[in-house]
């Protein structure tokens, strides 16, 4: 049987194949966006098996046992690896025409060399041999993610959060990539809760060896660990947002607010609307005085399976893409931070592709000449970064903005096995240029277009994101 992945593997024609083999493939890259596990790296933790690497945190391919009919026992339950990598085996034959099909293949190939389909036949001959390959030189957490030519990335780490292991990894001597932590600072928003704001605001406090007493002391102790981040490396925040808040803007409204949730009472709507802006805006003028990079994912509809939410918690494959409405709100933000010169480089990344005109567009109107890219339409994020959506989101921006300034992919991810998703990325980055210069849309000159995917594969990040060149 044919080999599924091939060097050709979505190169649709001799110029996208030489684009990829030229340009794309031998750029480092830098995974500027993911949720690994800072301490999984740092103690280079070593896996008995590949399904505790795909599923023991893959939301994806929860998603996609379920729909095929998966009990929960052998999705996320107690069942043993072997079961659950059985019922996961079963269900990738189901999944053709799903990214996850393509994922699972690359990650096969890549990783351990096995071209074999997965599926119930080949079930416990690929787990045998990849366990017994994981037992080998070569295959901790580190390794893996070096073997693709990672050079830089960064976590997803909550204000309180220690930063021990991003700690005790920096000062080894012989690292085989850099990891900086991210900011993420969403629990400082989550005012309608007061049982959960609070739980954080302790955790904030014990982190700090402070006391949070008000409203002020709560935006100095804010402050206090944004400057620790940034002596630990960090030079990204990332915001999760339904919507992004920019109504007005008041500290006494905060402050109120704030005392109310802190002596756990219920805060109004209204009251609440203005606190989020406040703080937000409070956020990113942070960002922009340490020169950051700011992220915005928006337009998630989380947790709507209360039944499954109630039982496992959040991030368990029970969230969606939402309809909300962005435009006046996004511009009403960046207007604002515009305004006084506190914007800073901006990533925005809409979930739901009826938005990506508007975000697309919107970017445009707060470049500043400043920053080549200040403002970024984000990479197809979640649902969206499959070949459709990723082909979607790379058509608006070229028709809408500059593609050649665009910083490019990013994981976004759980494992250690996910990052052939830039290798995804990027084959379909240079089928699409590939055909353009087939059909006679951009010249037929090698150079020229291999610039323009070597920027955005690599080129890009490195100068966006001031990490550092390896």
């Amino acid at each position: 049987m044919t080999p599924f992945i091939t060097e050709r593997f979505l190169l649709e024609n001799d110029h996208a194949y030489e684009l990829y083999r030229k340009y794309a493939e031998p750029a480092p890259i830098i995974d500027y966006h993911n949720h690994l596990p800072p301490a999984d790296i740092t103690r280079d933790i070593r896996f008995e098996n590949i399904a505790q690497m795909w599923l023991a945190g893959d939301h994806y391919k929860w998603r996609a046992m379920r729909a095929n009919g998966v009990d929960e026992r052998l999705v996320t339950g107690d069942a043993p690896w072997r079961e659950k990598f059985r019922s996961w085996a079963a269900t990738v034959p189901m999944t053709l025409r799903n990214p996850l099909y393509h994922w699972t293949h690359l990650e096969l190939k890549r990783y351990f060399d096995i071209d074999l389909l997965l599926s119930s036949d080949t079930a416990d001959e690929i787990y045998d041999q990849t366990s017994e390959m994981l037992a080998s030189d070569g295959f901790g957490a580190r390794s893996l993610i070096a073997r693709i030519n990672v050079t830089h990335l960064c976590t997803t780490d909550d204000p309180a959060d220690t930063l021990e292991f991003h700690a005790a990894y920096a000062a080894e001597n012989d690292r085989p990539f850099e990891m900086y932590p991210a900011w993420r600072p969403d629990k400082a928003l989550l005012i309608e809760d007061p049982r959960r704001f609070n739980e954080w605001v302790n955790a904030l406090e014990a982190a700090s060896d402070g006391d949070i007493t008000d409203f002020p002391a709560f935006l100095d102790t804010i402050t206090k660990r944004h400057d620790f981040f940034h002596e630990m490396g960090c030079r990204i925040s990332d915001y999760g947002l339904t919507e992004i808040d920019a109504g007005i803007e008041s500290d006494s409204i905060a402050a109120k607010a704030f005392t109310k949730a802190r002596q756990n009472k219920n805060v109004t709507a209204d009251e609440a609307a203005t606190y989020r802006s406040t703080m937000l805006l409070f956020l990113c003028r942070l960002d922009h005085q340490r020169g950051w990079v700011q992220q915005f994912h928006i337009g998630a509809l989380r947790n709507v399976n209360t039944r499954l939410y109630a039982r496992l918690g959040p991030d368990v494959g029970v969230d969606s893409i939402g309809d909300f409405k962005h435009a006046a709100r996004l511009a009403r933000f960046l207007d604002m931070l515009d305004r006084d010169g506190r914007l800073a480089k901006t990533i925005v990344y809409p979930i739901n592709p009826t938005d990506n005109e508007v975000v697309a567009t919107m970017i445009g109107n707060f470049q500043d000449g400043s920053v080549p890219g200040k403002l970024q339409f984000g990479s197809a994020w979640w649902f969206m970064d499959q070949k459709e959506g990723i082909e979607n989101q790379l058509n608006i921006l070229s028709a809408t903005g500059l593609l050649s300034r665009f910083v490019g992919m990013t994981t976004d991810s759980r494992s250690v096995l996910s990052f052939p998703r830039h290798e995804y990325f990027r084959r379909i980055l240079c089928s699409l240029v590939g055909k353009d210069m087939e059909r006679g849309l951009i010249p037929d000159d090698m150079e020229l277009a291999g610039s323009l995917i070597r920027g955005v594969c690599y080129d890009n990040a490195a100068d966006y994101f001031t990490l550092g060149r390896p």
